[in-house]
């Protein structure tokens, strides 16, 4: 009977846990006023997002987030929850822009967005994962830093397509399912492949979404250096990485509604 009520009470925790998790990555993620979270706070919330995952990955075990398997469940489940706006809540946050004006508008915001988080990564939280590989051995707050871009930029392809009139089929769970699988290939969804809500939910998307993830976090050990160095190394970097997804997406989505290329700038 105990053992129930230990488990019943473990479960509980867990729900807290993602609760909070997805609550952080909120006020992280939020582009409706850019510049609105200020370096001192966006460092608070990262080490606080730090010390909430540290605990969790804990629980996980070391198999599991060794693998990296237990950071692309959790990052699943923070991409059920992160706040899409549609196409009318979008132009109102950016001023009456619409196609292109507004497409530029959101990358702009997000590469500013990723920017600052990498920024942060020249003032590492002390918290560190005890044991290896890559994911085990990683700076909690850098692991962090990477659940947060992933999000604004998974955020980013998302009301992209809002932007460029591409629905997604399903369920909310089934569409945000679809967006960070589309994130891991770095590509935009096709919402004429009948098969692509059950694609995004099978072992092989699965397997993409943790590869990306892993990815990612090993582009921001690569910044680990001295203060400044570090801070601007991840900023450059990320920047760089998210107008690569964005350009790339806003390639296919304009394939998708058969619009010419946009002139270059």
């Amino acid at each position: 009977m105990s053992s129930e009520a230990d488990q019943t009470r473990d479960q509980s925790r867990d729900r807290e846990g993602d609760d909070e998790v997805a609550e952080i990555i909120g006020k992280l993620v939020s582009q409706d006023a850019p510049g609105e979270t200020d370096g001192a706070e966006r460092r608070r919330l990262l080490g606080r997002l730090s010390g909430v995952l540290a605990t969790s990955a804990r629980k996980a075990g070391a198999s599991g987030v060794g693998r990296g398997r237990w950071l692309a469940d959790l990052f699943m489940n923070v991409a059920m929850r992160l706040p899409i706006r549609d196409l009318a809540t979008l132009q109102e946050h950016h001023y009456g822009l619409t196609g292109e004006q507004l497409a530029d508008d959101l990358v702009r915001t997000a590469t500013k967005a990723t920017m600052a988080v990498g920024a942060v990564g020249g003032a590492l939280a002390a918290a560190e994962f005890a044991a290896p590989p890559l994911l085990l051995s990683a700076p909690a707050q850098l692991v962090a830093e990477t659940v947060v871009v992933a999000a604004i930029e998974v955020k980013l392809l998302a009301e992209l397509h809002e932007v460029y009139g591409v629905q997604v089929p399903g369920t909310r769970p089934a569409q945000a399912a679809q967006f960070a699988i589309a994130w891991s290939k770095q590509r935009g969804v096709d919402p004429l492949k009948p098969a692509s809500v059950t694609l995004a939910l099978g072992a092989a998307a699965k397997t993409s979404l943790r590869n990306r993830l892993m990815r990612t976090l090993g582009r921001h050990l690569t910044t680990l250096g001295p203060f400044l160095t570090g801070a601007v190394a991840g900023g450059a970097l990320n920047r760089l990485a998210t107008k690569r997804l964005a350009q790339a997406v806003r390639t296919d989505l304009r394939r998708q509604r058969g619009l010419p290329p946009a002139p270059q700038s």
